[in-house]
């Protein structure tokens, strides 16, 4: 059933969406200050892509305020459009019965587009 979902979620725009954060990574690399922001766009990228069957976890090694800080100018950049994006998706699939999974991986990637730091993807 991950196999089939993660199929229905790359042709109904889980790939415009894993685009969006692929492209953005890229404009982020573009100097040396953004790359941190770009490799956690890559990440988000690879999640969008395939939803079905990941699980977002606290990152156990990377405790502390430099995530805080990291996140807060995250949030500033761009996170917040990225959450309200997810958000717009999210309510939007789960109007229909069919829709409420695809929903709800949306909702699942809230979180994770506001507080991309401190996070892995298992």
């Amino acid at each position: 059933m991950k196999t089939i979902g993660n199929i229905i979620w790359v042709l109904f725009g889980g790939f415009m969406i894993a685009l969006e954060y692929f492209i953005a990574g890229f404009l982020m690399m573009i100097t040396i200050i953004g790359i941190p922001f770009g490799i956690q766009s890559f990440k988000l990228g690879i999640l969008a892509l395939w939803p079905f069957g990941s699980k977002v976890v606290e990152d156990e090694s990377s405790i502390g305020c430099l995530n805080l800080i990291m996140n807060i100018i995250w949030i500033i950049i761009g996170g917040f459009w990225i959450a309200l994006t997810h958000l717009f998706w999210g309510i939007v699939f789960c109007i229909t019965i069919i829709g409420i999974p695809f929903g709800k991986q949306h909702f699942k990637l809230i979180h994770l587009a506001l507080f991309p730091f401190g996070k892995k993807v298992e």
